[in-house]
């Protein structure tokens, strides 16, 4: 991959890594109305919590452009990724069980629950990704 073409791809990386954050907890969220979404782990996902994984997103598309320069940020967020990761796999471990129930009665929530912490996985992989490029460039 060339240089040019090398830098879109973290910027559109980045660019799709702000709007998951961002679309996805106000999806799964139902615009923070669903508190179902809330109480299924509170420790990450509370109103706060939800709130602040939107600014990461925000942080995302703010570095987007340049990140490609950035690899102490690249791999702060691919750090941060690997936490939510953490987070997700602890709440497989103690609470998948409630996921058929789950699907039962909210399907789009069931779908986040079960999700986030294999799109956060790949996020955090290129996120390093970026990172050491941008440590060799």
């Amino acid at each position: 991959m060339n240089q040019s073409a090398g830098n879109r791809f973290v910027f559109l990386g980045f660019i799709a890594a702000g709007l998951t954050n961002i679309l996805g907890m106000l999806a799964a969220s139902e615009f923070f109305t669903n508190t179902a979404f809330h109480s299924l782990s509170p420790t990450v996902f509370s109103e706060f919590g939800t709130f602040m994984v939107m600014v990461w997103g925000l942080a995302y598309l703010a570095a987007a452009k340049q990140a490609h320069k950035l690899p102490a940020l690249c791999f702060v967020f691919a750090f941060e990724k690997a936490i939510y990761v953490y987070t997700w796999v602890v709440w497989m471990q103690t609470s998948s069980d409630t996921l058929p129930l789950l699907k039962d009665t909210s399907p789009l929530l069931a779908l986040f629950y079960s999700g986030y912490g294999a799109i956060d996985l790949a996020y955090g992989l290129f996120f390093a990704w970026a990172g050491i490029r941008a440590l060799r460039n």
